[in-house]
């Protein structure tokens, strides 16, 4: 196949390309595809070079994209042609001496995201300027000014990151801007929230970072209604912390601000994935206004004073903890030079007899080792049984009801900022800083809605109608 032709029929082969050859249909044509199951009208898309060649692909005028079975089709019929173009030119932000004035970090991620339909994967693509293209009523909430730090999916941030972006918020601070917006991949938001919790320290002004858990091109995504609140909140926010900004329910009625070091993605696919652990979320989002829910949150300030500890050392981990699990995995990572351990342990932070020896070792390592709760909810008790007494006393620390990933990040930050002093280490872990420990759980801060039961199901039927 020449390249021309390639061009005409980008991804497809086999029997697809068979069908649309047989009735003179190529990539970008409008049809209408009467098959076995139906007719359908829509443009007809490239495929990705890796999925198979059974199905053809349909985005339906609805935005939603539909595969039809090549040995469906009865006939394929070309009413228009209209190669899609998911680019949007940027455009210069308004501004209005009177409006607050918002500084956006780009890092990529799916809120700054466009579908390639070359790969078939969603790519970080939209700079910070073309999402005003895509949202211009946030023109109507500040001045935004905009710059592109990084063009990354999530799981590609790092140490290496957190520290260019602590820097940056820290400038940004001291030059003026009354709030913060930092435009982030859903899948590790709450690990960075976390340490920009830890290395910007008594922010005067809102650091609010927000995704999207559908991307900027479907008809679902969640991008612009999160990117309004997220602005919103840093324009005008009384809270000066870091936060998440994200659906609270699954429809857009309003988003939830959660504190950055008690926040969690807990869902794969749904856009209210995240939700405050532990505790109650700092404030809800709903057209512009801001209720705070909880007391206890840092005020917005009118300085411009803020501390800044950029410094993360990247040999530390988490050891998630399982039934039979064998000594040589804490050995292991003593073996490798691993400076700090957090265990997620059953229970109120239990762990094997078996691997009592690899700990002892560990600590006479000198390695540093906390305790923290897989079930995520509720605190470590170790003086309750003798399992947690024992492990006390092999150097492992508690951490109250610090979650798993913030103590990782919470203790890689601790050993850059006090890489040869152990006890000051100790000393940062064990005292709160950015409410990553509460002295309680208040009594609505654990909640799961489990779907059958009799309480559940009549709540829901309330609410539902």
């Amino acid at each position: 196949m020449t390249e021309a032709t390639h061009d005409l029929y980008k991804g497809y082969r086999g029997p697809c390309l068979e069908v649309m050859k047989r009735f003179g249909i190529t990539v970008w044509c409008e049809v209408r595809a009467e098959t076995t199951r139906g007719t359908f009208e829509g443009l007809l898309l490239p495929r990705s070079e890796t999925s198979d060649d059974l199905h053809l692909v349909l985005k339906l005028g609805s935005g939603y994209n539909i595969g039809v079975r090549h040995d469906t089709v009865r006939s394929l019929e070309k009413i228009g042609y209209r190669e899609a173009h998911y680019q949007i030119p940027e455009k210069e932000f308004p501004t209005d001496p009177v409006k607050p004035s918002v500084k956006l970090f780009g890092t990529g991620g799916t809120i700054a995201s466009r579908l390639d339909y070359r790969t078939g994967a969603v790519i970080p693509a939209f700079s910070p300027g073309e999402l005003y293209g895509s949202v211009p009523e946030l023109a109507e909430i500040c001045n935004l000014e905009t710059e592109k730090l990084f063009g990354v999916f999530s799981e590609n941030m790092g140490p290496e990151q957190y520290l260019r972006l602590a820097e940056e918020v820290g400038g940004a601070i001291r030059e003026g801007y009354d709030g913060i917006v930092i435009g982030h991949g859903t899948d590790t938001m709450h690990h960075t929230a976390a340490a920009l919790s830890f290395m910007v320290q008594r922010p005067p002004v809102p650091i609010v970072m927000v995704g999207s858990q559908r991307s900027s091109d479907r008809p679902s995504s969640d991008a612009a209604r999160n990117l309004i609140n997220a602005c919103s909140t840093a324009a005008s926010g009384p809270i000066a912390e870091v936060m998440v900004c994200m659906f609270g329910p699954t429809s857009d009625r309003y988003n939830l601000l959660h504190r950055g070091t008690r926040v969690r993605k807990m869902h794969s696919s749904y856009r209210s994935t995240f939700r405050t652990l532990g505790d109650i979320p700092l404030a809800m989002v709903q057209d512009g206004e801001i209720t705070p829910l909880k007391h206890g949150y840092r005020p917005r300030r009118d300085d411009r004073e803020v501390t800044v500890q950029a410094a993360f050392e990247e040999r530390v981990t988490i050891a998630y903890y399982y039934p039979g699990m064998h000594p040589d995995m804490i050995d292991a990572l003593v073996e490798k030079g691993y400076k700090g351990i957090v265990i997620a342990g059953t229970g109120l932070g239990h762990v094997n007899r078996r691997i009592y020896p690899a700990l002892e070792r560990a600590h006479a390592a000198g390695v540093h080792m906390y305790m923290t709760l897989q079930t995520l909810w509720g605190f470590v008790q170790m003086h309750v049984y003798e399992t947690g007494r024992e492990i006390l006393q092999l150097g492992v620390v508690p951490l109250a009801n610090m979650l798993p990933e913030v103590a990782y990040i919470k203790l890689g930050w601790a050993l850059g900022v006090h890489p040869d002093e152990p006890d000051a280490v100790r000393e940062l872990m064990t005292a709160t800083i950015a409410g990553e420990m509460t002295e309680r759980e208040p009594h609505d801060g654990y909640l799961i809605f489990q779907g059958g039961v009799p309480e559940v199901q009549e709540f829901l039927e309330k609410i539902w109608r």
